[in-house]
């Protein structure tokens, strides 16, 4: 199969052009072509030669997102759902206020963890999705929106911190000055918990923010709502939280779904608000 030039950081191309009679330094007019202009044909490239097209498009090609459906709330919130190359679906959301455009995207089909209050729970899991396939999200509805995306939160279909490593990747395609220049303080990573993924973003040179979904302030509601608890509860969360804290220095967010008659009530208030004081 072609490589998706879309997949490739600025130094993975150039390590991608070797041999190819292709100088290094194509490698970053290239990726300025694909996600700064939005090129999504090889052959539309004009800054390479002909021949040097040609030879790129033998092994390479520049993979879009289909747009299926479209659909626009009361609030100006839209709702995209894309297909992928190999038939699979996905789902992001545009959200656009007067200080912010936020693009919300997915990084998995489906979702593992079968958190109760989460419906792509509920759908099992597919695949990861390709670093290309979650910048793309942001560069397509940037082109529909026709303005520049301020924020991305990575918190749509899919458990970010399970797809770690093209996670990472798309966060650095979509923040590079040469592609969507999106400041790294405003990617936000939504995690429902996962630990070992908490710890390696800690220390990532990237300064982006990351938010937890928490949703209850005891392990015994926890489980109930999310199993990935019953793995990484409560009191290991909060030490990984604090670590994260220790390397960035930045204040984490929690994100927290009020159930009626489950965790509603003023007691769970405090509770909440005793575990996340610190």
């Amino acid at each position: 199969m072609k490589k998706n030039l879309k997949d490739l950081t600025i130094e993975e191309l150039k390590q991608f052009f070797v041999g190819d009679g292709l100088e290094p330094f194509r490698a970053r007019q290239i990726f300025r072509w694909i996600w700064k202009k939005d090129c999504k044909r090889i052959a539309d490239i004009t800054t390479i030669s002909k021949d040097q097209r040609n030879l790129l498009e033998e092994k390479s090609t520049i993979r879009t997102l289909k747009q299926l459906e479209v659909r626009r709330a009361k609030d100006k919130v839209v709702k995209f759902l894309f297909g992928l190359n190999d038939g699979c679906t996905v789902e992001s959301v545009y959200i656009p206020t007067k200080k912010r455009k936020t693009v919300c995207v997915s990084t998995q089909v489906g979702c593992a963890l079968k958190c109760a209050i989460c419906m792509t729970g509920q759908s099992g899991f597919r695949r990861n999705l390709h670093a290309g396939e979650i910048a793309d999200q942001v560069r397509t509805i940037e082109s529909y929106a026709e303005e520049n995306i301020t924020n991305v939160v990575l918190m749509g279909m899919g458990e970010p911190l399970l797809n770690y490593k093209n996670v990472i990747k798309a966060m650095r395609i979509i923040n590079d000055d040469l592609g969507m220049n999106i400041g790294a303080r405003k990617i936000t990573v939504s995690t429902a918990g996962i630990i070992p993924g908490i710890v390696k973003l800690a220390r990532e040179p990237m300064q982006v923010k990351l938010a937890v979904s928490l949703n209850a302030a005891n392990d015994e509601k926890r489980d109930k709502l999310m199993p990935i608890n019953k793995r990484y509860n409560l009191r290991r969360l909060f030490n990984a939280l604090d670590e994260y804290y220790a390397e960035k220095g930045k204040r984490v967010t929690f994100e927290y779904v009020i159930i009626d008659g489950f965790n509603d009530s003023l007691k769970e208030a405090k509770a909440l608000a005793g575990i996340t004081k610190r």
